[in-house]
């Protein structure tokens, strides 16, 4: 009788298993920022990619849309921009990143803009304690 050889198919196996491996945290692209630590449940609607706006310590905007994700822009570009893509797909999350070092009342600022933009809420990303 013959049988199938499955030696080449784990090979490929492994080979596709170290190619996922080394290539998915080259995948989380975005600015740099220390997030604060916070207990917080994950946020619901994982369907789609989320539309996130970071804020580094200097307080400059970056949006995970477009072309150059590390151009700073200003706050009404980036109202205008998630105004846009909330428009087109009202179930889109929109995140926050913002930096440990940030004044409060800029991070209030920006939530407060996007909310006007049209996004129904705004989360904001914590990283979970140590």
């Amino acid at each position: 009788m013959s049988e199938i050889n499955v030696v080449p198919y784990i090979d490929v196996m492994l080979v596709l298993l170290i190619i996922f491996m080394v290539t998915a945290p080259m995948l989380m692209q975005g600015v740099k920022v220390e997030l604060p630590e916070a207990d917080a449940e994950p946020v619901e609607n994982q369907d789609s990619e989320p539309v996130i706006v970071s804020i580094d310590a200097q307080g400059q905007l970056f949006l995970n849309l477009g072309e150059d994700e590390k151009q700073a822009l200003e706050l009404a570009t980036v109202a205008q921009r998630v105004g846009a893509v909330v428009r087109r797909s009202p179930e889109k999350p929109v995140l926050v990143w913002g930096d440990r070092a940030v004044p409060y009342g800029e991070v209030v600022t920006l939530m407060a803009a996007l909310q006007a933009a049209g996004a129904p809420s705004v989360g904001l990303v914590t990283e979970p304690p140590q």
